[in-house]
């Protein structure tokens, strides 16, 4: 009996306690970090961002350099007006020539070129010597005195002070306020904010495939053109005795390798003791 009442009131087999083996924890769950996540995703989509606007700068950049395949980026810029032009037309001091756009950007031109070695002239200058430094290469910005002053003004002379191949000088009587030349190439504009201004300057300055003289020298020195006191602009039409532009009239041209005469009434060279007479000012001394 007494074995019998040994076990009593202790449950047997899987109805007895359960062991904790097979019993359940519950755990709190742990909320995802999603103040990382978006910072992470945040960040990594700046980065892009960034990327990809450089590479974007870096093809605007590369879409006005001219190359074999892209010989004149400027047939992209809205507003070029083109014309065919022969070069080494060459004409005297005393000649005008009848050009037929204004300002001119191509045809006959003065044997002495003018200074275009970042050469911001404060006085109109005359056309034939300002078309012979488009035909080496360099960018001409004309701007209406009485419609660009101010900011404006200083916006065009920062893209011309000290770079070379490149000259600017006001143009009395402009029918726009600003005119960019290339040697047969021009763009007339109303802001000097406008990004044409930089992509003309980019796609046509020193381009060899548009200029017929690309390269060649943009110092006065030893050629009687005295930037500081330029061959004045003459605003009244040609005479009958103009040079045509198909280059009736015109001199000889000469040898652009040597040092050509200086033209009828010319000034006396650049002074070599210092001193900076008023009109002109230089922003890269000339080169030999």
């Amino acid at each position: 009996m007494a074995s019998g009442t040994k076990n009593k009131g202790k449950p047997k087999g899987k109805g007895g306690a359960k062991s904790g083996r097979g019993s359940s924890v519950s755990r709190p769950r742990r909320p995802k970090p999603w103040g990382t996540i978006g910072a992470v995703v945040l960040v990594v989509a700046l980065a892009a961002g960034v990327f990809t606007y450089a590479f974007m700068q870096i093809d605007e950049q590369e879409q006005w350099v001219a190359s074999e395949e892209n010989q004149d980026p400027s047939d992209d810029i809205e507003g070029v007006t083109k014309v065919e032009y022969d070069g080494a037309q060459h004409v005297s001091g005393d000649q005008r020539v009848a050009y037929d756009q204004s300002p001119p950007f191509g045809g006959p031109h003065d044997q002495v070129w003018a200074n275009c070695n970042g050469t911001v002239y404060d006085t109109a200058v005359r056309n034939e010597n300002m078309v012979h430094g488009l035909e080496h290469g360099s960018i001409w910005i004309a701007y209406n005195p009485d419609e660009v002053k101010g900011a404006a003004l200083d916006t065009l002379k920062a893209k011309v002070e000290g770079q070379p191949h490149m000259m600017m000088s006001p143009y009395p009587g402009l029918d726009r306020p600003i005119s960019l030349q290339s040697w047969g190439h021009q763009l007339k504009l109303d802001s000097a904010d406008d990004e044409r201004v930089d992509q003309f300057i980019r796609a046509l300055r020193q381009n060899q495939y548009q200029h017929p003289e690309p390269g060649g020298r943009c110092d006065s020195d030893g050629t009687g053109f005295d930037p500081l006191n330029p061959p004045p602009f003459v605003a009244e039409p040609p005479g009958e005795g103009a040079v045509q532009m198909d280059g009736t009239g015109a001199i000889e041209a000469t040898d652009e390798g040597m040092t050509p005469p200086a033209p009828t009434g010319a000034s006396e060279p650049p002074a070599t003791d210092g001193s900076q007479p008023t009109g002109a000012s230089t922003g890269a001394p000339p080169s030999q």
